[in-house]
């Protein structure tokens, strides 16, 4: 049997991409999974490496990059540095490096072995809504790219936009493999003459840069049909109380408790729209196909979104909700205010259509094809 090692920088239990990588490949090789925690799948082994000091990658790191110490400045973050040491000795037949910042150490591993790159987003515009990053980041980040990615056997990323332009700037078009979830077997929960509220939800991470408050402005241009509940995780210090300060007098929004990533389309299924107002200030915040969308169409729900191009592409194709005509709070507001209980139930009726093709289960079939076509190349 074949041994495939799969490392990323992140929580192998919680990345809800890598985690799948993980058990899909686990079912036909022998897989290593190198990260931050163990993925708790079983028959694949787990290594464990460490984290990045925050210190040292937002003082002395970003220094060394503006001298464009690149190489040099690669090898000494202690990530790097502890996953070469514990993963040297292991024989691999195909490595699949996840994000930029695992590739070169990936290139250095190999001793013969094939690598597949999974770009995720677009790295050389990552964080460009960023003043910092762009000054110390998006030059080294950029050098990885144009050095690294012409040596790979393989490569896929989260939509065709990004892929267009992977193949515009670099030569190499990436196969397009989404954030789909897991199929729920799963049935809509139709609204009623009973005339309940409307239940709106949104969940994901809570940062400044998603601006959480335009969707808890929406609702102030809603009637009192609509509720919206917020389940979020915070991932920036003091961002969730001041959202939490925000809806203080607002008795439609609530916050709710996150639930484990397994369980999250069977939780969503009591609610009856997702939305998702994402302004476009970085090229992949605007080229966004983010989990939680299909995590939306799995839960069988209508979906409300902006005019993001990458969602609102699939939603008008197979008529899952509303697109707005920008990304302002009142806009969505409109199209939510024109909506009735049975366009909401046509919509998740909709969701419940394209639920398997818009699974894990075909993103499966891509990303085992490749492994195939790459060991045997």
């Amino acid at each position: 049997m074949k041994t495939i090692l799969i490392i990323s920088f992140s929580n192998l239990a919680t990345d809800p991409r890598v985690n799948r990588q993980i058990r899909f490949l686990s079912e036909e090789y022998r897989v290593i999974a190198a990260g931050w925690a163990d993925p708790e799948i079983e028959n694949v082994q787990f290594i464990p490496i460490a984290k990045t000091e925050k210190i040292f990658q937002y003082t002395i790191f970003p220094l060394r990059l503006l001298f464009r110490l690149y190489e040099s400045s690669y090898w000494s973050q202690k990530p790097v540095i502890d996953s070469f040491k514990k993963l040297f000795g292991i024989h691999a037949d195909l490595i699949l490096a996840n994000e930029i910042d695992t590739l070169r150490l990936a290139l250095k591993l190999a001793k013969g072995a094939k690598v597949i790159f999974d770009a995720h987003e677009y790295t050389p515009r990552e964080i460009e809504d960023s003043l910092f990053w762009r000054i110390f980041f998006q030059k080294y980040k950029t050098h990885l790219c144009k050095i690294d990615i012409p040596q790979m056997s393989g490569m896929t990323t989260v939509c065709q936009g990004i892929a267009d332009t992977y193949e515009k700037e670099f030569g190499i078009k990436p196969i397009v493999i989404t954030n789909a979830p897991d199929f729920e077997d799963l049935n809509p929960n139709l609204l009623d003459e009973n005339k309940r509220s409307i239940r709106l939800i949104h969940h994901g991470a809570a940062g400044p840069s998603r601006k959480i408050e335009n969707m808890i402005k929406m609702m102030d241009h809603l009637d009192e049909r609509f509720e919206l509940n917020l389940m979020l995780i915070e991932a920036w210090p003091g961002y969730l109380r001041r959202l939490q300060r925000l809806v203080k007098g607002k008795p439609n929004i609530h916050f709710l408790p996150p639930v484990p990533m397994r369980t999250l389309p069977r939780y969503l299924n009591q609610f009856d729209m997702g939305v998702y107002i994402l302004e476009p200030t970085s090229f992949n915040f605007l080229h966004t196909l983010p989990n939680k969308f299909f995590e939306f169409i799995q839960a069988r729900l209508g979906i409300a979104i902006g005019p993001s191009p990458e969602m609102a592409r699939i939603v008008k194709e197979h008529d899952l909700g509303v697109v707005a005509g920008d990304f302002s709070p009142r806009a969505l507001a409109h199209c939510l205010l024109e909506l009735n209980d049975q366009k909401i139930n046509y919509y998740k009726l909709q969701s419940h259509k394209v639920a398997r093709l818009m699974s894990a289960e075909q993103n499966k079939k891509i990303l085992l094809n490749l492994v195939h076509q790459v060991l045997q190349g």
